[in-house]
């Protein structure tokens, strides 16, 4: 049982009162006992209880009372009603309007001691549910991460390495890079995994509802506050929270958020002392902090809180090598998913694939999969069964394909990409990945991939590779 469980005892019977409270505190559970509804009104306002023990005849009223209100303002709290032999029929009516059991007078000590546990117990368990229904699909790990390419593996070791700490991460990459999916699989690999692993996107929660959504706030501390309610972040205790799109969330909050890092504090809207919280924080963003730090607009102490250790995710168009790999996984899980199992992929259907610069990541690939599994007319997908824009006779770079070949190299389809633009531009290495939307550095690592070193790129300088049928034989020899 958790230790962190506390037991309110409503009870006017001064003798008894103290009797279950010494009883009950002699099994290290944290009690407090009153005689009336009002002074326990008063705890309830103050802390919230797991458990209440009310006596269903008071001086001030009736237990009844007490478990109305409960079921109405503290709704995560159980009530057990006391009650003596001829009230029986009574304490099954407050049953019947919410309360988890009820115990007869005189008390055992044993009776009432298992009673609590299990009812504790059963809250305990009420909660974990509401938090794992809110919480990730187990499924998810790093073998759930497609693809192979160099940047993407180094961001992965990096994630593996750093998921038995619990340092604080910041996942930087653009949308649909798959941010969530590595946070997720770090809180797997971590010693948390038994505990709740809860999202917070900062961007998508207007401003006036995000402190609440995170810290969670007491009954009345502002217009609709009818409950009291926990934040994510408290009910991910022992797990991990993820801030996606931390670059979204306001300043103000963001002092908050630096105080949970730094004190592992939070302090629910409208409440007067703060709470101790055991949370891992993972952040994520597609912004350049470091860019809003020096504008003003992202505080530079939380900043370099949260890049002890900086994962990048590269896009997908400096990773083309993976979009086959990714294109079959999809494709699997979309056919099964709308119920298609016999639809095929067409012969040398892949490479319209790579013709795509892919804005929106793998998220984007992933939807313009699943669109064309559905809308296929037939029972194999042909080119005219995908969106336009990955149809190769729409596009600006047409790389012929050979009708009598069993199969196409991605390779050499990108090999010949390369070599195209860098024809294009005489050699220049910066126009030739502006025109290939990559990175110079990216297409620095494929030229020595394919082994087209400086010499190769001198003699393009000097007009002495024109054909493209000589480049593609050029880059292949080099490579063999």
């Amino acid at each position: 049982m958790n230790s962190a469980n506390h037991v309110l005892i409503v009870e006017d019977d001064d003798s008894l009162r103290l009797v279950m409270q010494m009883q009950l505190s002699r099994e290290g559970i944290e009690t407090q006992a009153v005689a009336d509804i009002a002074h326990a009104l008063l705890i309830l306002e103050r802390s919230p209880q797991d458990l209440i023990l009310t006596d269903l005849n008071l001086p001030d009223g009736s237990g009844i009372d007490i478990l109305k209100r409960v079921r109405q303002d503290y709704p995560e709290t159980a009530v057990i009603i006391v009650t003596a032999f001829g009230s029986v029929q009574s304490a099954v009516e407050a049953m019947k309007a919410g309360a988890y059991d009820y115990i007869v007078k005189p008390i055992n000590p044993a009776e009432l001691t298992m009673l609590v546990r299990r009812t504790l117990d059963h809250h305990q368990l009420s909660e974990e549910v509401q938090v794992l229904r809110s919480c990730f699909d187990r499924k998810y790990g790093f073998e759930q991460i497609i693809g192979s390419s160099e940047s993407l593996l180094r961001s992965l070791d990096v994630a593996g390495r750093v998921a038995a700490t619990d340092v604080t991460v910041l996942i930087r990459g653009e949308t649909g890079t798959g941010k969530e999916m590595v946070a997720k699989a770090i809180h797997l690999r971590s010693s948390r995994r038994e505990r709740p692993f809860l999202t917070v996107n900062c961007g998508a929660i207007p401003k006036e509802l995000l402190e609440s959504e995170l810290f969670g706030h007491v009954k009345g501390s502002f217009t609709g506050a009818l409950t009291h309610k926990k934040g994510k972040v408290e009910m991910a205790e022992g797990g991990t929270v993820l801030l996606d799109e931390i670059g979204e969330m306001p300043l103000d909050l963001q002092v908050r958020i630096l105080r949970l890092i730094q004190e592992r504090e939070i302090e629910k809207v409208g409440a007067t002392s703060p709470v101790y919280i055991n949370v891992r924080i993972i952040a994520a963003t597609h912004r350049d902090l470091s860019a809003m730090v020096r504008q003003g607009t992202f505080r530079e102490d939380l900043y370099y809180r949260l890049v002890v250790i900086p994962i990048e995710l590269p896009p997908l168009r400096e990773r083309f090598g993976d979009i086959p790999e990714l294109v079959q996984y999809f494709f699997q899980k979309c056919r099964l998913k709308h119920g298609r199992p016999d639809l095929r992929l067409a012969q040398g259907i892949v490479p319209h694939f790579t013709h795509y610069h892919w804005p929106g990541n793998v998220r984007e690939l992933e939807n313009a999969i699943e669109r064309t599994v559905i809308l296929a007319s037939g029972s194999k997908i042909t080119p005219d069964d995908l969106p336009g824009f990955l149809r190769i006779e729409n596009t600006t770079q047409k790389i012929p394909l050979d009708p009598g070949a069993d199969k196409v190299s991605l390779l050499d389809v990108e090999k010949k990409l390369i070599l195209d633009a860098l024809e294009k531009f005489g050699g220049n290495q910066t126009r030739a990945a502006r025109y290939l939307d990559m990175s110079r550095r990216t297409l620095s690592y494929r030229l020595e991939k394919y082994g087209l070193g400086k010499e190769t790129l001198k003699a393009m300088r000097r007009g002495q590779l024109l054909n493209k049928s000589v480049h593609v034989k050029h880059a292949v020899a080099l490579q063999d």
